[in-house]
């Protein structure tokens, strides 16, 4: 199956796997030719918190899209992945993070996903729940876990 489409989904907390995430996306997407899908998902609240930090016009209405493109994580990923000539395009969406990663996979046709993580103890994973293993188990496509101790 020909890769054509990935999708690297990111969101708080992913901004110091950054350089794992890039460089693991561009040794898949790099050789296949493929177009990275930059995604930030936020949470409804996320969403807000970053607008104001951005310093939105409060009278316009954020774009997703534009709010991820300015966000830091996203920005660092863009430049990474310019360096590795691969070409992306970027999205920002708003929802639980499992539920929208799994929601942009579809609608993108994404042939491959990404998401990062840390290890967590058994306990952990029972107590808290985890994004990535909703998006293992949901998504439409493989799924690479790109894990930082």
């Amino acid at each position: 199956m020909a890769i054509e489409t990935v999708l690297l989904a990111v969101g708080p907390g992913d901004e110091d796997r950054a350089d794992q995430l890039s460089s693991a996306v561009a040794d898949v997407a790099g050789p296949a030719g493929a177009t990275v899908v930059l995604a930030h998902v936020f949470t409804d609240d996320e969403f807000e918190e970053v607008v104001d930090r951005l310093d939105y016009d409060p009278t316009g209405q954020p774009n997703p899209d534009e709010v991820a493109a300015r966000h830091a994580t996203i920005r660092s990923l863009a430049d990474d992945l310019d360096e590795a000539d691969v070409g992306y395009a970027i999205r920002g969406a708003v929802g639980e993070h499992g539920e929208t990663i799994v929601d942009l996979a579809e609608a993108v046709s994404a042939d491959s996903v990404f998401v990062g993580g840390r290890k967590r103890s058994p306990t952990g994973k029972a107590v808290f729940g985890s994004t990535a293993q909703e998006v293992m188990l949901s998504a439409p496509c493989p799924v690479t876990f790109v894990r930082t101790d």
